[in-house]
C-alpha cells in the first residue's frame, strides 16, 4: 500500500504554512518502515495540480489549517474527508477552498482514495511575511504529530524517531524544502 502525506499551506504567513511546516518535522524527525510505503509531500497552495500525485495512492493524509464553527485558535480537527463534521467551515483562507474543491473533483471522478484531514484552526493569517508560528499552533501541533503517528501505526507502519527537531525551527528553513 502507498500512503500520502500531504503538507498544504502557504508558508510566507506563519500558521497558514502549518500543514507544510508539520509535514516537513515529520520527515526530519521520524523513519517510517513496513509493508507499505509512505511519502510525504509539500503540497504548498497547489491545490489542483496535486490531482494527478493524490490518485497515485491507496491512503491519503492531509495536514492543513481548517475552520469550524465556534472553533478556537489552535483547536485540532482529525476527521475522515467522507464525513466532514458539519461544523467544518473550510473557510480560512482561499488555498483551503481549493483544496476542498480539488478533493471534491477528484471525488466525483471516483479517484479518491481514502482521505483523513488533520488539520488546526490557524491563528488570524496576516499580510505580512512570516515564518513564525503562534504559542497556539506551537502546542497545537503537538497533537497533531501524535495523531498523524497513531494513524500510520494504526495502517502498519513502524515509525521510528531518529531526530528531536522543534517545529519553529524546522519552520523557519521550510522555504529550502526537507
Amino acid at each position: 500500500m502507498k500512503i500520502l502525506i500531504l503538507g498544504i499551506g502557504n508558508i510566507l504567513f506563519g500558521d497558514e504554512g502549518i500543514g507544510v511546516h508539520l509535514s516537513n518535522l515529520l520527515k526530519v524527525n521520524y523513519t517510517f518502515s513496513g509493508e507499505s510505503s509512505v511519502d510525504i509531500v509539500d503540497g504548498g497552495t497547489m491545490a489542483q495540480h496535486l490531482i494527478p500525485l493524490i490518485t497515485q495512492y491507496q491512503q491519503v493524509l492531509i495536514l492543513d489549517c481548517i475552520d469550524a464553527n465556534d472553533a478556537k485558535v489552535g483547536d485540532v480537527y482529525f476527521f475522515d474527508f467522507s464525513a466532514v463534521p458539519n461544523n467544518i467551515t473550510w473557510a480560512g483562507s482561499a488555498h483551503e477552498v481549493e483544496m476542498l474543491q480539488t478533493l471534491k473533483m477528484i471525488e466525483m471522478l471516483g479517484d479518491l482514495p481514502p482521505t483523513k484531514i488533520l488539520g488546526v484552526k490557524p491563528f488570524v493569517i496576516g499580510t505580512d511575511p512570516t515564518f513564525e508560528l503562534s504559542k497556539e499552533i506551537l502546542q497545537a501541533a503537538k497533537i497533531m504529530e501524535a495523531k498523524a503517528i497513531e494513524y500510520l501505526e494504526s495502517l502498519g507502519i513502524k515509525v521510528c524517531k531518529k531526530s528531536n527537531q522543534n517545529l519553529q525551527e524546522v519552520a523557519r528553513f521550510s522555504y529550502k524544502g526537507y
